[in-house]
């Protein structure tokens, strides 16, 4: 079965998406990402563009090993000059070469003709060739170039010592079957073809980056260029874990794979979301919230019973612990009890339709149940939670240069009061110490969120907690207009529960 060779180019083609700039620092730190995640070629960036960019393919260069690093330059012999220092301390370098070949950029771009571009482009494979072995040549705007120079250029490259031709659809002209016919086309026209790495290089704006990327693959490519979260120029580039999961999925259609470590997917996704500020939708493909999540009550039933009724992966296989089932007001009561399972719970028949009963009430007025208003509908048909702590009154000291102060009166079900105060980490850690001295019960925060439930600036704050106490797990919920009160109250909420069994 063929290899796939997976060049990701997230640090330099994903960067130049508007609003995604990264520093040197956030640079490096997805780089590693990138070789735990295992793809093959890092393009680290583009030397001559900023002093930057050089000292970060540089410090990459220096640091990653196990993969190729790649670093873009114009053919030019400043540019690549360039790119053969940044690349010095590289395990395995490589230079990318790229110049304009379609007739809109020779005529209004480059102001070349055919001779001139092929005669630019073999210069410069040969000068990069002094300091490096391994050549990346792109074609830039091959989609839209003529079949017959495109497979002059190609063919006059790899004479030249070009390891590598890339044939990018640019500005993402192209459509899958015109894409696939162009590779076809080179296979067939280029005599010297299988000296080099076929590659492909695919961009968003009609949508099609991913489609026209796998057309390639299926049509002899053996490299796909690709970003994480599909980041990149306009509509961004093929998406790396859209096209790896696909080759995967349909490894009977296409009959090849990647080396790609599919667990790491979502971290990867995760990293890059966070360090370039690019937020992933929801209904992503893969790394979407939503990739792996069902809310139908059919779709639900169907999951439950047997995975693969609605799903073609394993969450597990892109690092995921598991299918997400999201309760609302179309789900059935197979996922209710199945939820309430995972909860713990263990509900009388009749307590179980009391409880799907006022569940479903609930499901009408909001867009998704959680966890928590499930516990909180449950304890509220087994049995009324004793408020044996009860909040009399807390005050909070924090700011710039302030050690943040908490200070708690706790009412107790004898009647006595407890008043103790305590610095923390923050105001949220310094409230729940003042309240773990309090009530004599130690807790571990696992997991703590807030969510507005109204708008407006007087917006009813819901603070949703998870505390290990005693090495069991329990939740905690409140509401009010003040999320610190909330966090109290949601934390004594939780303490109650212990307390009470």
């Amino acid at each position: 079965m063929d290899n796939i060779i997976i060049f990701d180019t997230t640090l330099r083609d994903g960067e130049q998406s508007p609003g995604a700039s990264l520093d040197i620092g956030e640079k490096l730190q997805i780089a590693r990402q990138l070789a735990l995640l295992n793809v093959d070629v890092i393009e680290a960036g583009f030397p001559i563009a900023s002093p930057g960019d050089f000292q970060s393919v540089s410090n990459i260069a220096k640091e990653i090993r196990g993969v190729s690093i790649a670093a873009l330059a114009r053919a030019m012999e400043k540019d690549i000059d360039s790119a053969a220092k940044a690349l010095e301390k590289a395990e395995k370098p490589r230079i990318h070469i790229f110049l304009a070949t379609s007739e809109i950029h020779r005529k209004y771009k480059l102001l070349k003709a055919k001779d001139e571009i092929i005669n630019l482009a073999v210069k410069a494979v040969a000068y990069a060739r002094k300091f490096v072995e391994d050549i990346e040549f792109s074609s830039e705007d091959a989609s839209r170039t003529e079949m017959d120079f495109l497979a002059q250029v190609v063919e006059s490259v790899i004479a030249a010592g070009a390891t590598t031709v890339n044939i990018p659809d640019t500005v993402g002209y192209a459509v899958p079957e015109h894409y696939a016919s162009i590779i076809t086309g080179l296979k067939e026209k280029v005599k010297n073809i299988s000296k080099a790495v076929l590659s492909v290089h695919c961009h968003n704006d009609l949508g099609l980056a991913v489609a026209n990327s796998l057309a390639a693959v299926k049509a002899g490519a053996k490299q796909v260029e690709c970003t994480m979260n599909g980041l990149g120029e306009r509509a961004g580039n093929a998406a790396l874990e859209e096209v790896v999961m696909a080759i995967k999925t349909r490894q009977d259609y296409y009959r090849c794979s990647t080396r790609i470590k599919t667990r790491e997917l979502t971290n990867s996704s995760r990293l890059v979301s966070v360090l370039t500020g690019m937020r992933v939708q929801r209904n992503k493909a893969i790394v979407g919230e939503n990739a792996f999540a069902h809310q139908s009550g059919v779709h639900q039933d169907g999951v439950l019973k047997e995975r693969t009724t609605y799903e073609i992966m394993h969450p597990e296989d892109i690092g995921l612990q598991k299918t997400k089932i999201v309760l609302g007001k179309l789900s059935g009561r197979h996922a209710f009890k199945e939820r309430i399972k995972e909860l713990g719970y263990d509900l009388t028949e009749i307590e179980f339709e009391k409880a799907f009963e006022e569940f479903k009430r609930l499901a009408d007025k909001k867009k998704e149940i959680f966890d928590e208003e499930i516990e909180a509908i449950i304890d509220t048909e087994k049995m009324e939670i004793p408020h044996i702590f009860q909040l009399e009154s807390l005050s909070i000291s924090c700011g710039p240069n302030v050690v943040p102060t908490a200070g708690v009166r706790i009412r107790l079900s004898d009647g006595s009061v407890a008043d103790n105060a305590t610095i923390g980490d923050g105001p949220i850690d310094a409230l729940f110490k003042a309240i773990d001295l309090a009530t004599g019960i130690s807790g571990k925060l696992l997991d703590y969120h807030i969510q507005a439930i109204t708008s407006g600036k007087d917006a009813m704050g819901e603070v949703y907690v998870n505390v290990d106490i005693h090495g069991k797990n329990v939740k905690g919920r409140a509401v009010s207009t003040d999320i610190i009160e909330a966090s109290a109250k949601a934390y004594l909420n939780a303490l109650n529960k212990v307390a009470a069994k």
